[in-house]
């Protein structure tokens, strides 16, 4: 039991992540990280830390420079922010693709202003549009707009579809288009299912397992940490894309559904002989 619990964290361990909001203050996103260590990372699109009851949660934050300069992150703030929190990785732009940020735009912000932060970095976070010049082809584009001046280590995907099986795809195909660079999948959901929460459980648990298993996904983030009625009262537009399905907190605080897939690859492994949980450690 030791051994394949040991086997496990090498392959599985570190890799989930918490998609966080502005308005999440009443929630803790410590109660994901259970000691296994499969939740490592939170981020909440933004250069501040995440609005919540205890902090990062004990989890390591990722700051993101969403945009090219906004006042909730001015980009005048972006380095004394990193330097000041100490994140060891950023994420930039929020899907620029479907924006009006060309690639060209993109390339030359990201020099002036991302090359000098000595971390790991993300090239902007697009979508799975395959329509030219989005999605895949606008991460392709700003390569060639960077003419090798853009110092990078993951690309950063979003997807939003009606199966696993074209998430899975999705995945595998921007692997073969980049395949020198680590993937970070920073939003991912079934697009409002007819089965509701039932369907994205079915769903994460297969995308869970594909990602942790694929060597060149870094780290993935479900969408979204937050609760129903959070969503609800805040951002009307995801509930009518994606629904409060997949949402890992219930009303109360807890880990819904969804949420309770976050942990249950190690800890499962951990409780087969010790129900508490604590032995095989």
């Amino acid at each position: 039991m030791l051994v394949i619990a040991l086997f496990a964290t090498t392959v599985l361990a570190g890799k989930r992540g918490l998609c966080w909001t502005y308005f999440d203050g009443s929630l803790d996103p410590g109660v994901f990280n259970n000691g296994y260590g499969e939740v490592v990372a939170i981020y909440d699109y933004e250069t501040y830390a995440p609005p919540s009851t205890n902090g990062n949660g004990g989890l390591g934050f990722i700051g993101m420079q969403r945009c090219l300069d906004c006042s909730s992150s001015p980009i005048a703030d972006l380095a004394s922010r990193q330097a000041a929190q100490g994140w060891a990785t950023v994420f930039t732009l929020n899907e620029p693709d479907v924006n009006g940020i060309t690639p060209s735009q993109a390339a030359s912000w990201y020099i002036q202003y991302i090359n000098p932060l000595a971390i790991k970095k993300a090239l902007p976070a697009v979508t799975s549009s395959s329509t030219s010049g989005q999605g895949l082809s606008w991460v392709s584009q700003m390569i060639s707009a960077c003419a090798g001046q853009c110092y990078f280590d993951y690309i950063n995907l979003h997807w939003y579809g009606t199966s696993f099986a074209e998430f899975e795809n999705y995945v595998q195909s921007a692997h073969s288009e980049f395949p020198n660079y680590q993937l970070v999948i920073t939003e991912f959901a079934l697009q409002n299912p007819a089965g509701g929460q039932a369907a994205q459980v079915a769903f994460f648990q297969q995308a869970f397992a594909f990602l942790d298993g694929a060597s060149y996904v870094q780290l993935y983030f479900p969408f979204v940490a937050t609760s129903p009625a959070l969503l609800q009262a805040n951002d009307a537009s995801a509930v009518a894309y994606v629904g409060t399905g997949s949402c890992l907190y219930n009303n109360d605080g807890t880990p819904s559904a969804v949420g309770n897939l976050m942990y249950t690859t190690l800890s499962a492994l951990f409780q087969v002989n010790d129900p508490s949980g604590v032995g095989y450690v």
